[in-house]
């Protein structure tokens, strides 16, 4: 993982990506129900579990991978667009499933303009 991920408390990290990403799908990528858990995280109320918390840390990784390369806008569009180097799915859906270097080989396949 990348030393940001590491780096950053994950209270900032899931107020980052739900700034960037949004509070739904920020939900999604950890795997939980409730959008408002995802506040909760942001206030430091309560903290994800582990496996939320690695998904959390891999999506802010490949968001800052990515943000070199392209506008925010842009970026939440290719996390949630269908994505030939994982097989059609999304970047999102390859997060929930826990295909974390999947994703991380999509993204630099993205860079690298394939």
């Amino acid at each position: 993982m990348g030393v940001k991920a590491v780096a950053f408390d994950i209270a900032d990290i899931a107020g980052f990506l739900q700034e960037m990403l949004g509070q739904k799908l920020v939900a999604y990528i950890a795997g939980v129900s409730d959008p408002k858990t995802v506040g909760n995280w942001v206030r430091g109320e309560q903290a994800p579990r582990t496996e939320a918390d690695h998904r959390l840390r891999t999506a802010f990784q490949i968001f800052h991978l990515l943000q070199g390369e392209e506008s925010p806008h842009t970026l939440r569009a290719w996390f949630v667009g269908l994505n030939p180097q994982l097989d059609d799915d999304t970047p999102v859906d390859a997060l929930r499933q826990g295909r974390a270097k999947d994703v991380l080989v999509a993204a630099r396949a993205y860079i690298a303009g394939g």
